[in-house]
């Protein structure tokens, strides 16, 4: 199907589980306009969702995000328990916990409702969709959506390919994602961690290893970070900056710096020690930063107000902003 033809309208979607993410894709989803029904796996979702789903919308009205009141998304909104509820979806996104045996069991259930040319998807971001896909009857139509928090300001998607998925089906799905507001990556081949997250951890091991061989703090590493990737990656990738600030040079920097760069396989201990005494982060106000509760609440409050502000100014440099600006001058 061409782009142009898609209306995310007339295509019926599941997400199946509502924690954090869940509800941020389903108001994602709402956004874009599709009919959404949202299955709640536990309980304890059927309590949580909708006041979550009800602020982010509510939010999002106020930044101007969406024009029309929530409460006309929620006409379009389904959240139930019950997985025969899906059985007229085009499209499913799984969301639930990172174990295969609690995934396996959802999968399960969706297939034992939705049609076979129903696309499934996993929102996981650390198990392989080519051992996930192998998990249902029908594996060819089984593929990874990687969203980012929070998932309706984000222009972060990858799409990816198992071993077994079929091609024109995450083409497809590359041509809808565009209609969610978002600047997709397609990742042809299977690898662990996709293609953001093995970019990042590499950023993340080195910056353990600078801290716990007392190179700097971390309030250090993480000013450098702001202020060098964090002031220019919003415009371009790794790729685009070396060709504006000079191939050659790292070129020439790699070949003295790649041999001294930490190449550790162990979890480093100052991460591993906050998580074995139980730290959170700002959930429970105690991770690398120590927190007050309100200190944590407000860190809460200022990334999703960040989230927003820093959405406005991308959007004025999307990938294409070069080809673009040529475009208006030559029809000018």
């Amino acid at each position: 199907m061409e782009p142009q033809q898609l209306n995310p309208a007339d295509i019926l979607v599941s997400v199946v589980g509502l924690g954090l993410m869940g509800c941020s894709i389903t108001v994602c989803l709402l956004i874009a306009g599709h009919p959404v029904v949202a299955v709640a796996p536990l309980p304890a979702d059927m309590e949580t969702a909708e006041p979550r789903i009800r602020e982010h919308l509510t939010k999002a009205f106020e930044k101007g995000l969406i024009t029309q009141s929530p409460e006309l998304y929620f006409e379009q909104l389904t959240i139930t328990e019950d997985y025969s509820l899906l059985k007229d979806c085009k499209l499913v996104l799984e969301c639930t916990l990172e174990d295969i045996g609690i995934k396996k069991s959802v999968y399960d259930k969706i297939e034992a409702v939705v049609a076979d040319d129903t696309l499934i998807t996993s929102n996981t971001s650390a198990i392989p969709i080519s051992i996930l896909q192998r998990q249902i009857k029908l594996p060819e139509r089984f593929l990874g959506l990687h969203w980012a928090e929070p998932s309706h300001t984000t222009r972060f998607l990858e799409i990816i390919c198992g071993d077994l998925s079929d091609q024109q089906t995450a083409d497809w799905l590359y041509a809808l994602a565009h209609f969610w507001a978002k600047e997709p990556t397609l990742v042809r081949k299977d690898i662990r961690g996709f293609i953001a997250n093995r970019l990042a951890y590499a950023m993340y091991r080195e910056a353990f290893n600078l801290v716990e061989n007392g190179y700097a703090t971390v309030e250090d590493v993480d000013r450098a970070c702001r202020n060098n990737t964090g002031y220019w990656m919003t415009l371009v990738g790794v790729f685009r900056w070396m060709d504006l600030t000079g191939v050659a040079a790292y070129h020439t920097v790699m070949k003295d710096l790649f041999p001294t760069l930490s190449n550790k396989t162990e979890v480093p201990k100052l991460i591993d020690d906050i998580v074995k005494a139980g730290g959170k982060g700002v959930q429970n106000a105690h991770g690398f930063y120590e927190y007050t509760p309100e200190e944590a609440q407000l860190w809460k409050e200022t990334y999703e107000e960040f989230s927003y502000d820093i959405r406005q100014l991308a959007l004025k440099y999307p990938a294409d902003v070069v080809k673009k600006k040529l475009k208006k001058e030559s029809e000018d």
